[in-house]
């Protein structure tokens, strides 16, 4: 049978060890502990510590509470016989907080104070840390003077010193951020999806085509439009948005490649019974005036888009024998009358001239029959002409 007497020697043992070992305990500046308020006077506030061991608080910092409640506070001060305490933690305690975040990779939130040499400084809980330009942001950073002021989250990638020497990154969140979207997106939309997205770039081959921040995509030239196109900025702004569609995603040399569509996003133009031609070049013939837009310049003439996918040639041999007109003074953008010279419709080539003036043919037609007499027929058209040119 079980002494129960014995029992309850052990249970008084073990409470007069802890009491003991909690009497001994010692403390020193940066220690957290949990301490019971026993009473709060004008100045100070006494907190117990442990048995027979009590310490002193701003009663400033114990505004609104009541005694005989618990609260965590950090030893600032350890003098004689007198501890002081504080609910604000040490710079020990922030050194310790700052490592304990490097060595798990956990976010810190910092408030960039000041530009400074390669960088920008950052208040980290009160401590003094240091972001290089180049990990602000993922894109190109000038001086970094637009983040000063603001809060951002970043990621310390360098702790010495015992906390003296922080070096901190944002870029490296933003990074894994975007890779997150990136994989989200992919298993979303897989080959195939019909995805919105937001022209980034023009080349000569094709268009980008940002659909996520971080996820690219480019669309070859051949895949903008169901008919042929001289360029890209002929059908496509940059900022533009469009529907794409995924045709194949692959990785080349570590770097993600998506191949994109502009056109298979939209139907075919199915062919009218009518007519067997569905070609928008073969509306054009020789003689027609039409409006247009200039869209590019080169030294020997003008590029015209007469709608999206078809664009002719202005030579500048066209147009020198027409005083009225002047090259130079034409600007990308505008909209100009052109007639149509020629078409080669298997070349997918039109050549453009400026259109003629029935006025001045008629004008010169008479001044053929040399009746050019004061006061005669054509006198008085040459005067008109000269008239209506003024």
């Amino acid at each position: 049978m079980a002494n129960h007497a014995d029992d309850g020697d052990d249970d008084f043992s073990k409470l007069l060890g802890d009491s003991l070992e909690a009497a001994d305990k010692t403390f020193a500046p940066g220690d957290r502990v949990r301490a019971e308020i026993l009473a709060v006077g004008q100045e100070d506030g006494i907190v117990a510590l442990a048995p027979g061991k009590e310490g002193v608080v701003a009663s400033a910092e114990l505004a609104g509470r009541a005694a005989g409640e618990k609260i965590d506070l950090f030893v600032t001060s350890v003098r004689h016989s007198e501890i002081r305490l504080s609910i604000n933690p040490t710079d020990k305690n922030l050194a310790e907080d700052l490592k304990e975040a490097f060595e798990t990779s956990r976010p810190v939130e910092g408030r960039v104070s000041e530009v400074c040499k390669g960088g920008v400084r950052v208040s980290v809980k009160g401590k003094s840390a240091f972001c290089p330009i180049s990990q602000l942001d993922l894109k190109r950073v000038e001086t970094g003077a637009e983040f000063v002021g603001k809060t951002f989250v970043f990621r310390i990638t360098e702790f010495a010193e015992g906390g003296r020497s922080v070096v901190l990154s944002r870029r490296k969140l933003l990074e894994e951020e975007q890779a997150r979207a990136v994989t989200a997106f992919l298993g979303q939309n897989l080959d195939g999806s019909i995805v919105e997205g937001k022209v980034s770039r023009l080349e000569k081959f094709g268009a980008f085509i940002e659909l996520v921040p971080g996820v690219e995509g480019l669309a070859h030239i051949s895949e903008l439009a169901w008919s042929r196109l001289e360029s890209p900025s002929d059908l496509l702004t940059v900022g533009q948005s469009v529907a794409v569609k995924l045709l194949k995603r692959e990785t080349v040399e570590g770097r993600l490649k998506i191949s994109l569509s502009l056109k298979q996003a939209t139907e075919k133009p199915a062919a009218s019974p009518a007519s067997a031609v569905v070609d928008p070049w073969a509306k054009y013939a020789a003689g027609q005036t039409v409006a247009g837009k200039i869209t590019r310049k080169e030294p020997y003439g003008l590029f015209i888009q007469l709608e999206p996918g078809v664009v002719g040639l202005l030579h500048q041999s066209k147009v020198s024998d027409q005083a009225d007109f002047q090259m130079e003074r034409q600007k990308v953008g505008d909209s100009i009358r052109v007639e149509i010279g020629e078409v080669k419709l298997a070349d997918r080539r039109i050549s453009l001239q400026l259109p003629r003036d029935a006025d001045a043919d008629e004008w010169k037609g008479h001044l053929q029959t040399g009746d050019a007499a004061p006061g005669s027929l054509g006198e008085q058209l040459r005067a008109a002409l000269e008239k209506k040119k003024r």
